[in-house]
């Protein structure tokens, strides 16, 4: 009876074929990682206490890690999804037609807070002599970021609209960076003005984080649409439903839903679409910021 030999080079090349074969079947069935990053629209710290209930969360939902990453500015948040170095990512409405514009259409948002339907911008300043948009001529204004939707392409375009140029009515134009920092910038005097986000000035107010007998709101913008969760194209059909649809089923009924709609500042989400947006696309393109 013959004896099928194997030589110690052909078993060496086996063996290490098997192991190569399962390490490819562990990684096959390994959870998968969802990279996560959001505008940074307010400070570091803010950032990371709302991402973390969040994340838990998604975590159990889709069963798979989630990790949050902070990014340093508006331009990289897109820039990371664009080249699919995240997964997820939380967007205002401009950033959103940027990275539609920047991936050549291949980004879709997937939900909105339902206020984000609505949304608007305040006007804040701490002058009494300021008590509508004309009143800012001459002055020392603040937005937020210049990527940021709420905190400067729309307070802008309403501006150009009610007459008033930036550029050549104000005596400077600031940047803060962040919407807490163009509060806290009209609060010590830096400008007389300033234009944020209605959500934060709101959630400042309500936990006496400003002194409202000194700084107010004199002006309110119309609503337009604003911030989605927005993913790749290339993302699997089947994961962003999944993704979808944790955040749609999030409900103050349960005691981890009303506290993540709390700190996202939304009392439900809603579905959305890339049509949403193009009032804000217009206004970005006729302001030239696009």
């Amino acid at each position: 009876m013959k004896q099928h030999l194997i030589s110690p080079v052909r078993r060496s090349l086996l063996g290490a074929a098997l192991v190569c074969a399962a390490g490819l079947s562990q990684a096959q069935t390994a959870p998968q990682v969802l990279r996560v990053t959001a505008i940074p629209d307010e400070s570091p710290t803010e950032l990371a206490r709302k991402a973390a209930p969040l994340v838990k969360y998604l975590e159990s939902r889709l069963g798979m890690k989630v990790e949050f990453t902070p990014v340093s500015d508006y331009a990289a948040a897109v820039e990371t999804l664009v080249n699919r170095k995240v997964d997820l990512a939380w967007f205002g409405g401009f950033t959103f037609v940027q990275a539609k514009v920047r991936s050549g259409g291949k980004v879709i948002p997937l939900v909105q807070r339902a206020e984000d339907e609505k949304f608007r911008s305040v006007f804040i300043t701490a002058d009494p002599a300021i008590q509508q948009l004309a009143d800012l001529k001459g002055k020392d204004v603040s937005f937020g970021s210049q990527s940021s939707t709420s905190g400067h392409l729309m307070p802008r375009s309403f501006l150009l609209q009610a007459g008033v140029n930036p550029e050549k009515d104000f005596k400077r134009v600031a940047y803060s960076g962040a919407h807490d920092a163009t509060i806290a910038a009209v609060a010590s005097g830096k400008v007389q003005a300033g234009a944020l986000n209605i959500s934060v000035w709101d959630k400042f107010v309500a936990d006496k984080k400003v002194d409202t007998t000194k700084v107010r709101a004199f002006y309110t913008t119309p609503t337009y649409y604003d911030y989605n969760w927005t993913v790749h194209a290339d993302m699997p059909a089947a994961l962003r439903e999944k993704i979808a649809k944790a955040f749609l089923d999030l409900s103050p009924a349960s005691a981890e839903g009303k506290a993540i709609l709390e700190l996202q500042r939304a009392t439900r989400f809603v579905p959305t679409q890339a049509d949403n947006y193009k009032g804000i696309e217009a206004a970005a393109r006729s302001a030239e910021l696009l």
